[in-house]
This record gives C-alpha cells, sequence and structure tokens, in this order.
C-alpha cells in the first residue's frame, strides 16, 4: 500500500470520526443569584458562575473561554474582561474572546462556542457577566442607548423604553391588542420567579398593580419593563456525549436602525434566525416543550411569539394567558421569570435563558419543572432586534 493511499485512508477515518463525534452538549451549568451585589466585582462575579459550571461538568480546565458583557468598559471602566477572568480562575494560557452585540451578547457568546465545539472538538467555558448596579440610571440608560445609534438615539431624546413604547402603542393601533393581556406576560413571569432561588424579584404581581404603576413612556407602564441587575451565568461546551445537545444555533442581523424598518412588529432578525434553526435542526414550534424570550418590555415578548412561529401576527397577546405560557400550559414560557422577574443583567441574559433550559431538560428545575421536557428553545436579541440569537437544546 502506497504511503499516499495510507495518509488518504487515515484522513477519511479521522474526518469521518469527526462527523459522528462532533455534537456540541453543555455539560455544566452555573449561575450567581440576580441582585444587586455591592461587595462583589465584575470579575468576581464571573468567577462565582464559572466555578459552579465547572464543577457542575466536573472538569478543571478547558481550551477556550468566551466571554459576554455589554458595559463592562462604559459602567465598570474594565477593558480586557476576558483576560481578566482567566487570570481569576486560574486559566492562564486558554484562548480567551470577548463578544459584544448589546443584550443579545449571550446568545451570540454561545453562538461562538457552539461553533467552536463544532468545528474543533474543544472544550469551552462561556461567560454572561453584568453589573450595573454600581452606575446611576443615567448612566445605565446612555450605557444601553449605545446598542442604537448614538446620532439619531440618545441625543435626539430617544431611549430604549421610549422606543419600546412606540413599538406597543403602534402595536396596539394596527392589531386591536387588548393591552390588558399583554400586562398578563409579566404577571404571569413573576408567578414564575417566586420559586427561582437566582431571580431579582420574588414576588407575585397583578394585573392590576402593573396597570397602577408609572406610566414610563405612553402607553409602557413600569411593571411591563426589565429592570437592571448584577449577574453573571456560565455554560460548559464539549463534544461528550453525555449533558443537553445543542442542535440548532443560529444568528441573525437585522437594520441597525429601526426608524429606518418597513415594519416596527416584525424583528426580521428573529424570523430569519429561527427559520434557519428549525431547519436545522428539523425541530419546529409544535415540537418546543420550554420556551425562553427575551421580553425586556412586555411588547418584545408579544412580537416574539409571533415571530417565533407559535402566534399569528397580531396575535401573540390572544396566548398570554396561564393555560398558555404558565408552568403548565400549551408551551410553557420564561418558567423562572424571564428578564422581567428572573432579571436582566444584559450580557448574561441569554446564558442565563439557556441555562434555565438545560435546567429543564435535565429534570433539575425543581419547583418550577416543566413534566416531560425534552426540547427546548431560547431567544437572545440585541438592541431592538438588531440582532438575534436561537438555540434549539435537546434532552439525550
Amino acid at each position: 500500500m502506497s504511503h499516499n493511499f495510507e495518509s488518504l485512508l487515515e484522513s477519511f477515518f479521522t474526518s469521518l470520526i469527526i462527523v459522528i463525534v462532533l455534537k456540541v452538549s453543555i455539560v455544566g451549568v452555573g449561575m450567581t443569584k440576580v441582585s444587586e451585589h455591592w461587595n462583589k466585582s465584575i470579575i468576581e462575579l464571573a468567577a462565582e458562575a464559572s466555578y459552579k459550571a465547572l464543577e457542575d461538568a466536573n472538569i478543571k480546565k478547558v481550551d477556550y473561554l468566551i466571554l459576554s458583557s455589554m458595559g463592562s468598559l462604559f459602567n465598570n471602566l474594565q477593558s480586557n474582561l476576558a483576560n481578566a477572568i482567566t487570570d481569576q480562575l486560574g486559566l492562564i494560557g486558554v484562548t480567551a474572546y470577548r463578544v459584544d452585540a448589546a443584550c443579545g451578547s449571550g446568545g451570540s457568546a454561545v453562538n461562538l462556542a457552539y461553533n467552536v465545539v463544532k468545528n474543533t472538538g474543544k472544550s469551552v467555558l462561556v461567560i454572561g457577566v453584568e453589573k450595573l448596579s454600581d452606575s446611576t440610571t443615567s448612566v445605565n440608560t446612555s450605557s444601553m442607548m449605545l446598542a442604537e445609534d448614538w446620532g439619531s438615539g440618545l441625543v435626539s431624546g430617544g431611549t430604549f423604553v421610549s422606543l419600546n413604547a412606540l413599538a406597543l402603542r403602534y402595536y396596539l393601533s394596527r392589531y386591536q391588542a387588548d393591552h390588558d393581556k399583554i400586562m398578563m406576560l409579566p404577571v404571569i413571569e413573576h408567578k414564575h420567579a417566586v420559586t427561582n432561588p437566582y431571580a431579582q424579584f420574588r414576588r407575585e404581581i397583578t394585573l392590576e398593580s402593573v396597570k397602577r404603576s408609572p406610566t414610563v413612556a405612553d402607553p409602557l407602564h413600569l411593571l411591563e419593563c426589565s429592570a437592571y441587575g448584577d449577574g453573571a451565568a456560565a455554560l460548559v461546551l464539549t463534544n461528550s456525549s453525555n449533558g443537553v445537545e445543542i442542535v440548532a444555533s443560529e444568528v441573525a442581523t437585522d437594520v441597525f436602525r429601526i426608524a429606518n424598518r418597513s415594519d416596527t412588529t416584525v424583528f426580521g432578525s428573529v424570523v430569519a434566525a429561527s427559520k434557519r434553526a428549525y431547519n436545522q435542526s428539523n425541530i419546529f414550534p409544535k415540537d418546543i416543550d420550554v420556551l425562553e424570550i427575551h421580553d425586556a418590555f412586555s411588547i418584545t415578548g408579544v412580537i416574539a411569539l409571533e415571530d417565533l412561529g407559535f402566534a399569528k401576527k397580531g396575535e401573540g397577546w390572544k396566548m398570554i394567558s396561564e393555560d398558555k405560557i404558565g408552568l403548565s400550559g400549551e408551551i410553557p414560557t420564561n418558567t423562572f421569570g424571564g428578564l422581567k422577574a428572573r432579571g436582566h443583567p444584559v450580557g448574561a441574559t441569554g446564558i442565563y435563558q439557556i441555562a434555565e433550559i438545560s435546567l429543564q431538560l435535565r429534570g433539575e428545575a425543581d419547583k418550577n419543572q416543566v413534566d416531560g421536557a425534552k426540547i427546548g428553545l431560547a431567544e437572545s436579541i440585541g438592541g431592538i432586534a438588531t440582532t438575534t440569537a436561537i438555540h434549539i437544546l435537546r434532552k439525550k
């Protein structure tokens, strides 16, 4: 047998083995409580979640570290954060990256980690962390608006609250939607958060309390909006046959300035990324057992249900009732409280979502467990869906 033929044969079998083996699994999950962590730095928060994930995975060393954090430079005056965290964790020498996609940074970081494992077989620790309680509201508002066009946004008086309020007003008018039913989304999510030890707001609220809460940007009420918080979540991804498998990971983008979009009630990046994910996995909305949507505001949650294919356009608000999205509903949604009640530590949020679905599929969600959950979907959006990451997970 010639040397060239032997080399070709070896290459063929190596490629075949890679095709068979390189599935991507979440084998470790770690989270901190979303709160005001006055006594911990952003690096210490990231390390706390990371140690939990590594312990859960029963490994001490990874090949890559991928970090997600939106505001560390602006809010914490800390650049080169990925390297600071590798040092804190004693992971000197590993390859480290930082991902920035605004509120969608966490989902985008998991997408990068997924592709690293899929293409190299290497292990990855992916971390999301944010520390916002040290900053004033005006600083946090300015920091968040960096995700939009500064020239046509904040300097013109726009904020994410006001932009989402405009989207809500247009949606209510165009589809003759019932605002009271939209306001039931945070009510149901707070009910889910009561039994989530990591949630920022572990208390129930009523529809009346949402309606009585101050209007922060007409017609959007305070209790329809997520709050700032500190928190960190981490995942360990490997090509192991154990754990929860990521069967689809897709990221898509939309027109950057919302004012330039033809329809503000459709998030094109969500539609595109979810369509790719469904086709990649051959899993569709009817197959999903548990759902995590990006509900920074009540209206983004409604639009998510539509753009992901769980409701017809203009009818997402009709789904928001206990028997539709509650823990025992048709499609249990934001089962740990969502952004509204679990909290929204911006750059970490997308990783919290995937961690929570992983716990559901492992049967480890305790009092928040969805019976028989085998397949879950997480939607992580940045800006006003200028970037969207969609992940579909499956129990092995």
